[in-house]
């Protein structure tokens, strides 16, 4: 089981203290583990990139991150330029105020702006940051991503008030069903931890902690 679900990780340093010693130890383990992506901050992606190439590992990076409230043309370019420096995936965050201001007009447009910047070129997922909404809310968001033709869901940043919870991956697989992926992350430091997530619908796990969950450990991580 474990095994398997490494090829479910998105292996993850997104602290904004990284050195490159810390990205070339987390593209090595990838490979090693055969993770499904190293997630990085954008500075980053090429290095990244560049140690990956042929591994079969993706390149995943974080766009609007932590907060989520640039503009849609900026979360555009950051897209744009994390793929012309070999990102695959693209993790975008919600703009979590419109979508509390009910604007979804907007939430819909800033999904948008980023699926068709990665069109035919990357997956893309949205951080919700569940722990900021009400679970009408994050059903608002799942819906408002479906119908902006985003790859997955994703729970959360890592870097807010709180991580993922089973009820929340349960709750939006619920929403999403088949139409897209749910990634939880934030908080996964086992692997019971992932299984748990799995088991409520999570197709991909967002973790820092990659290599302790396949060998079956527990980690204390803020990610």
């Amino acid at each position: 089981m474990s095994q398997s679900i490494g090829a479910m990780i998105d292996h993850t340093q997104l602290k904004p203290e990284t050195k490159e010693e810390q990205i070339t130890k987390l593209c090595e383990e990838a490979k090693e583990y055969k993770f499904a992506s190293v997630c990085v901050n954008p500075t980053w992606v090429k290095k990244s990139a560049d140690m990956l190439k042929g591994s079969g590992v993706d390149v995943c990076t974080v766009v609007g991150f932590p907060l989520g409230a640039n503009t849609p043309e900026t979360k555009a370019f950051e897209t744009t330029n994390a793929i012309a420096n070999g990102a695959t995936e693209i993790d975008m965050v919600l703009n979590i105020g419109a979508l509390k201001d009910g604007n979804d007009s907007l939430v819909e447009a800033d999904m948008r702006a980023v699926v068709a910047a990665a069109k035919g070129k990357a997956l893309t997922k949205v951080i919700l940051e569940t722990c900021l909404l009400t679970d009408e809310e994050k059903t608002r968001a799942c819906e408002i991503a479906l119908k902006a033709g985003l790859d997955f869901v994703k729970t959360s940043t890592g870097f807010s008030t709180g991580n993922a919870t089973v009820e929340d991956v349960a709750l939006m697989k619920k929403v999403v069903g088949d139409n897209a992926g749910v990634k939880a992350s934030g908080g996964v430091r086992s692997l019971e931890d992932a299984q748990a997530m799995i088991e409520a619908g999570a197709t991909r796990i967002g973790a820092s902690a990659g290599v302790k969950i396949v060998q079956g450990e527990k980690v204390d991580s803020d990610y």
